[in-house]
């Protein structure tokens, strides 16, 4: 009997951190959309590029959410948690991609606000997405 339980208990991990990395990969998904969708504008309009961060910002926290939200969908508990696990990673991951494009890391006002961002928005998209199931 513990046996089968430790099975259980190590398969439900493995399909909570499937779980995990799917999200944040929708959100990257949702937010390479969008963010080419806007190049295309800004190239081929008379759209500028003023509203950029504005773009940037709001991209990254409808992502962000919906990668906590995607995380969460199909835990038991704590979908708060998974979210913002969700959101953590996902700012990690920019900011690792920015360390490799800039060759430099500052802990500036904006790697802050990215952080608290994301896992604001990644708890909020938990808390939805755990409670968006069906009954």
């Amino acid at each position: 009997m513990k046996t089968e339980t430790k099975v259980f208990a190590a398969e439900e991990k493995r399909s909570r951190l499937g779980a995990l990395l799917s999200g944040v990969l929708i959100g990257y998904a949702v937010t390479c959309v969008v963010f080419i969708g806007y190049a295309m504008l800004i190239t081929y309009t008379s759209v500028t590029g003023e509203a950029l961060p504005l773009v940037v910002t709001v991209t990254s926290l409808l992502s962000v959410m919906l990668a906590g939200f995607d995380a969460a969908k199909g835990a038991e508990n704590r979908g708060w948690l998974w979210g913002i696990f969700a959101g953590l990673l996902y700012a990690i991951i920019l900011v690792l991609i920015g360390l490799w494009v800039n060759k430099g890391f500052a802990l500036d006002t904006r790697t802050v606000t990215l952080f608290v961002l994301s896992v604001a928005g990644g708890g909020l998209g938990g808390v939805l997405g755990i409670n968006f199931k069906k009954k």
